[in-house]
């Protein structure tokens, strides 16, 4: 993590989205989408930072938000600063935001029309993590998602110019879906974070406890959990294919990426025997180029 809430906006920026299982900005966007696309992943980057207290020391965020250094550390008040300075990228008159990544999406937010709701969303997500550890059901579950995910996806739509009630549905499976895949990955990161996103109901199916989502390999109850989660992102993803063929050119193959980055992360989770408790298993790069392939031409069928 850098020091700077600045180069947050840029190479810290860029770094997490190398981490991530899917193309963020890839080079064959128009220059003008892929700098509105990192200014959006930079603001959901850091209100996940904020959510997970992986702020730099120091206090700077907080500083830019109005805070003394050590309310840092309190989550929730440094989330309802982070919104209250986002009220200040949308308000037409009145002081610009304070943070400078606040100030660095302004421009997009005008450029594009686009709203507050997909970003209140994903702060609204990480308060829910502060007070929500545990979901009894999938619905539960679902429902976060639509939070912590969907924004997301329908983020992109927008900054396209692609936005219909079919593609918002389409996009919110396929956000889902990747939602339930960086959790089957994560699933020690996150108990150390003391938070389970696997739905209760289903740990108690497969005569899972909390204290097998601790060891450092899975047994054969936690793998057929896991087996289980995976093959309900699998339909979602496949649910959420035909978004692909609906749109053309170049934001075709972007949403490809998203798509075939999360089947390609399900391939590495099966290939790894469903054991994620090790670490997270995380798909080649030949893979996610074979999955992407096999997903343009599952789109060029269903049109």
């Amino acid at each position: 993590m850098t020091s700077t809430p600045e180069a947050r906006t840029g190479d810290a920026t860029l770094g997490k989205a190398a981490d991530e299982n899917f193309p963020v900005a890839p080079f064959f966007l128009p220059r003008a989408w892929r700098d509105d696309l990192m200014a959006v992943y930079g603001y959901a980057r850091l209100v996940d930072d904020i959510g997970d207290g992986d702020l730099a020391p120091g206090g700077g965020d907080a500083r830019h938000l109005g805070l003394e250094p050590e309310q840092s550390d309190d989550r929730l008040a440094m989330l309802d600063a982070f919104e209250a300075d986002l009220h200040r990228v949308f308000a037409t008159t009145g002081e610009e935001p304070h943070h400078p990544l606040l100030r660095a999406l302004r421009p997009t937010v005008r450029r594009r029309a686009l709203t507050p709701e997909p970003f209140i969303g994903l702060i609204e997500a990480n308060r829910q993590d502060q007070k929500i550890r545990r979901y009894g059901t999938y619905a539960e579950l679902a429902a976060y998602c639509e939070l912590s995910a969907n924004p997301v996806g329908r983020l992109v739509l927008a900054l396209t110019g692609t936005t219909s009630p079919e593609r918002i549905r389409r996009s919110d499976a396929v956000c889902t879906a990747l939602q339930i895949v960086e959790h089957l990955q994560d699933v020690a990161e996150d108990l150390g974070r003391d938070r389970i996103y696997l739905p209760a109901e289903d740990m108690d199916r497969f005569h899972v406890t909390e204290s097998d989502l601790g060891r450092p390999s899975a047994g054969a109850s936690v793998r057929a959990l896991i087996a289980y989660e995976a093959r309900r992102a699998s339909e979602l993803l496949d649910a959420g294919t035909p978004l692909v063929g609906s749109v053309d050119g170049r934001l075709k193959l972007l949403l490809a990426g998203f798509v075939g980055g999360g089947r390609a992360a399900l391939a590495a989770i099966s290939a790894a025997g469903f054991d994620v408790l090790p670490g997270p298993p995380k798909p080649t790069k030949p893979r996610l180029l074979r999955e992407v392939g096999t997903v343009l031409r599952r789109a060029r069928g269903e049109r």
